[in-house]
């Protein structure tokens, strides 16, 4: 392992270190927080030989760019968007080799999604709070770049021209960030049931996403119905991805740093499957919500995950025929606090 110096030459409108979030910290009243497009930033750190969960870099709106002083081995989801190193294109979602003093630059499409991930290989010296790097800003721990950052890293490099052909050839789930509405899968909660005529109106009606959203949930102009009862709803927690009435004509979208429902009627919960898309949608993205069961859901989900996996699978086999196996790949998150 070697320490890497990453100078940061350009940021996005918010660009921070990221992971895929706290585990049981929400019983102490701390939101799971992470990326918001769990599925792209799992794919980037797998592409680079890091564990799913290992801190990486969100970035949201406008360029990114780095010049690392050793070889890196980087890879770039999430939205879709032009990559280059040194001027020279190379291709996202894939692997992709950054020598030392080239810059690597991210110009992403706004139009199509909000948010890319650059993974690269190694472990970020990225400060902590309850184990996990995620920012939470109503706590105060917002972890934006400076302008310098470390990395810890076993990659040693390798020869390949960025106009040869490309090195990977792997089966990597790419998120479809399509043209037009994108269309969410929900299943029914216990709030449809007190609200007669929600399920058909959300299932026929378009929703935008207004510039009044946030990290907390995506809240969405569109037409809505309340329950036909003043009966009080305790407030209790709440799923990633559930569909909300506020007393407001709206419909919230809770996120993953939502807290509890506040009272309001949970009508239906999004499919962990559709979760990547409600992380890349910004303000003006039209979404179409259609009801599925809750077989079909976990169905989707599952599929998800064996795509993962193979994915895994297809990366140990092909770092291991560079000669790789047992560096890049890191069976332990270790704190490198001390390099900040």
């Amino acid at each position: 392992m070697r320490t890497v110096g990453l100078d940061i030459t350009r940021t996005g409108w918010v660009t921070t270190f990221q992971d895929l979030g706290r585990h049981d910290t929400e019983r102490r009243g701390v939101p799971t927080g992470g990326a918001a497009d769990q599925h792209s930033a799992a794919v980037a750190n797998i592409l680079v030989g890091n564990p799913r969960g290992a801190t990486l870099i969100e970035n949201l709106g406008a360029d990114l760019a780095f010049v690392p002083d050793a070889d890196v081995l980087a890879a770039v989801t999430g939205a879709p968007c032009r990559v280059t190193i040194g001027g020279a294109p190379v291709d996202s979602w894939s692997p992709v080799l950054v020598s030392a003093g080239q810059e690597i630059r991210v110009r992403a499409d706004l139009g199509l999604g909000a948010r890319n991930y650059l993974a690269v290989s190694g472990v970020f010296a990225a400060k902590t709070l309850l184990g996990s790097t995620a920012p939470d800003p109503r706590m105060g721990f917002t972890q934006e770049l400076g302008q310098r950052v470390l990395l810890e890293s076993g990659f040693r490099g390798f020869g390949h021209s960025h106009f040869a052909p490309p090195l990977f050839r792997l089966p990597v789930p790419v998120l479809r960030c399509p043209e037009g509405p994108w269309v969410i899968d929900i299943v029914e909660s216990y709030g449809a049931r007190s609200t007669p005529g929600v399920r058909e109106l959300i299932a026929r009606s378009p929703y935008t996403v207004t510039t009044r959203s946030n990290h907390v949930g995506l809240r969405l102009d569109g037409p809505v119905l309340h329950p036909d009862t003043d009966a009080e709803i305790v407030s209790h927690g709440v799923p990633i991805g559930a569909l909300q009435i506020p007393h407001a004509d709206e419909l919230i979208v809770l996120g993953r740093y939502r807290s509890l429902t506040a009272g309001y009627p949970i009508v239906g919960v999004a499919s962990r499957a559709s979760l990547p898309l409600l992380g890349q949608s910004g303000p003006g993205r039209e979404l179409r919500f259609r009801w599925v069961d809750r077989e079909t859901s976990v169905r989707r989900s599952a599929e998800r995950e064996r795509e993962l996996r193979t994915l895994e699978r297809a990366t140990n086999e092909a770092f291991g025929a560079l000669g790789f196996a047992g560096h890049l790949i890191h069976p332990q998150m270790r704190n490198y606090s001390h390099l900040i």
